[in-house]
């Protein structure tokens, strides 16, 4: 009795903790938002609050956020809606303020986060940017006359790689290669995001005590970095690169921080394979994903096919969003061509996430 108590305060806590966080990425993103946008979305409902993913501002468009995956409205008393009348229209001010509120008003200091396409606020929240490219060399120099910025907020989902890390882990300080498969929206970055704490962190029921990670982040989406540091718990024992080419990257972290484990987000480019090659020349294993629905497809690209049929690979897991997304669907044992999980794998308790 008591212990099912203890068990339950404990989920109540947990489920508290997640509001309170829930609520303060709101509030990060609400402080880059134009006054009187801020207002309207202050009061959103905060069973709508918690599954927001993002807020799309576009010149002359509607205002427009996206809630579990469905697009909607805004009206001028915060209720979300598919009709079209009576809602919030984005002006031309709106868009230019909030690009003025993201970048401090210092764009020319976020020059090369704003030529990749987004900047990362605190919290690890992505704003993607559109606009007038300005061409310098054959090369995107900046962007001018905003005219589109999508929010996208950053959402952690701690303990969601719980169900897949025992496939992972290979001894007490080994692991695993492993592809992650993944359509687009499939929650692939936040499995990876958490397999890296895990990974790093240790995990006791497996006797696992941790290991040295270097984590190669291109695209700022697995440590979420704002001036450096992560926003989002990728572990004690991981070192990142933020916003660095992943072959550069690779190769920039085996020769300096030592990795036992080096954790990429979508490979696909040939000096990608070339560095995972020299990865496994010195010794380090490696974490990686890839966009595609099944290994067939995957091996249809003949780079990441060579390593497939070579098995540098020795689990692959593939996620769906069916019945939810972060559904693992097939973990793979490559070396003995068997699939290990006999039923689709995912926490009842959760809410989707990507």
């Amino acid at each position: 009795m008591e212990k099912h108590k203890e068990k339950n305060n404990s989920f109540i806590g947990i489920k508290h903790m997640e509001k309170k966080i829930e609520e303060l990425n709101f509030n990060e993103v609400l402080s880059i938002l134009p006054v009187r946008l801020r207002k309207i979305l202050m009061k959103i409902s905060s069973n709508t609050i918690k599954n927001v993913e993002e807020i799309r501002l576009r010149v002359n468009r509607p205002l427009i956020i996206n809630v579990s995956g469905e697009d909607y409205f805004v009206t001028d008393t915060g209720i979300i809606t598919k009709n079209k009348h009576n809602i919030i229209m984005v002006n031309k001010l709106d868009v230019e303020t909030c690009f003025q509120l993201v970048t401090d008003y210092s764009a020319y200091a976020l020059e090369e986060e704003i030529r990749n396409g987004f900047i990362t606020i605190k919290g690890g929240h992505r704003v993607g940017i559109c606009g007038k490219t300005i061409i310098e060399k054959k090369r995107v120099k900046t962007l001018k006359d905003i005219s589109g910025l999508n929010i996208r907020f950053s959402k952690e989902k701690i303990g969601c790689a719980k169900k897949v890390i025992r496939y992972i882990i290979k001894s007490q300080n080994s692991i695993y290669n492993t592809l992650i498969i993944s359509p687009p929206q499939c929650g692939k970055t936040t499995l990876l995001r958490d397999i890296v704490r895990l990974i790093s962190n240790g995990v006791a029921d497996l006797n696992f005590k941790g290991i040295n990670v270097g984590v190669v982040d291109e695209r700022s989406e697995i440590g979420g970095c704002y001036n450096g540091v992560p926003q989002n718990d990728i572990g004690i024992r991981t070192d990142i690169l933020d916003s660095c080419p992943k072959a550069e990257g690779m190769i920039m972290l085996i020769r300096s921080m030592s990795p036992k484990v080096i954790v990429t987000d979508e490979i696909g480019r040939d000096d990608d394979i070339y560095a995972l090659k020299e990865a496994m020349n010195a010794g380090v294993k490696f974490i990686t994903t890839i966009h595609g629905s099944s290994l067939e497809e995957v091996c249809r690209r003949e780079n990441i096919s060579k390593l497939i049929k070579n098995k540098v690979f020795e689990r692959v897991i593939i996620l769906s969003n069916k019945p939810k997304v972060g559904t693992v669907r097939k973990i793979i044992d490559c070396k003995n061509n068997k699939i290990l999980n006999d039923v689709l794998l995912y926490d009842r308790s959760e809410t989707d996430y990507d």
